[in-house]
């Protein structure tokens, strides 16, 4: 190295813009709490073409439509796994085929338009059926979990999120683990019980409800975030535990 280098003079910053707060009460069964909107995003888990149940389109539009008017970030949080899947063990390869009883991940899809949730194919897309705005994230995935072995936690902090609001499917497997996951990053959750589902007994969906109340967070309805954000609550059936496809 020449000895008579110059020395460049830096500025450098790390000083980050803090938001203000902006407080709301949200409803719950128990009461409320108080959440800030500024740090505060909407998670949709698995809301992609390969599974879209479509029974939920309307309310996540709805419900995705009121954050992003009210400012808080909507990432979409799909599956979108190697198209080698080298990265899979072979246990969870055999589970998600269901021990042969559909096709598993990376394989052709019955659709003909690609494999099985594959980063960058139409599986791995979000539903056709839902709106999503350019501003959006869409985060991949490729455990039950979105937290695991990915950016998502990287993005949320970047976007100084403390407040994770959840919807999307299936409520006991790939939402229940992100938001457990959530939980132990140190993120507050919030379960969206109208705007989740899963083809699972009734049983199971009121385990992971008291399960969420009791350790993980809390359960309350898109209505009372939408009516917390200033906007009237949508008008729409009530859905059922099996109101999947």
């Amino acid at each position: 190295m020449s000895s008579d280098r110059r020395r460049v003079e830096q500025k450098l910053s790390f000083v980050r813009p803090r938001k203000k707060q902006r407080l709301a009460t949200i409803a719950i069964e128990q009461g409320v709490i108080e959440v800030d909107l500024a740090r505060t995003a909407l998670l949709v888990i698995d809301m992609q073409n390969d599974f879209a149940a479509r029974a939920l389109a309307p309310r996540i539009n709805r419900l995705t439509s009121a954050c992003r008017t009210a400012g808080l970030p909507v990432l979409w949080v799909n599956w979108g796994v190697r198209a080698d899947c080298a990265n899979l063990s072979p246990g969870l390869l055999e589970k998600g085929r269901l021990h042969g009883g559909r096709p598993g991940y990376g394989e052709p899809s019955p659709s003909g338009r690609g494999g099985i949730v594959v980063r960058d194919q139409w599986g791995a897309a979000v539903s056709d059926e839902l709106t999503v705005g350019p501003d959006d994230l869409l985060v991949h995935k490729h455990r039950f979990s979105g937290f695991w072995d990915n950016e998502l936690d990287s993005v949320l902090r970047n976007r100084d999120v403390t407040t994770l609001v959840f919807a999307g499917i299936n409520t006991d497997r790939c939402v229940f683990a992100t938001l457990t996951d959530a939980s132990f990053l140190g993120y507050d959750c919030v379960l969206l019980s109208d705007v989740v589902a899963t083809p699972s007994p009734a049983y199971v969906t009121d385990a992971v409800h008291y399960l969420v109340d009791l350790l993980y967070g809390v359960v309350a309805t898109s209505d009372a975030l939408i009516s917390a954000l200033g906007e009237p609550a949508p008008n729409l059936r009530p859905l059922t535990h099996r109101s999947l496809p």
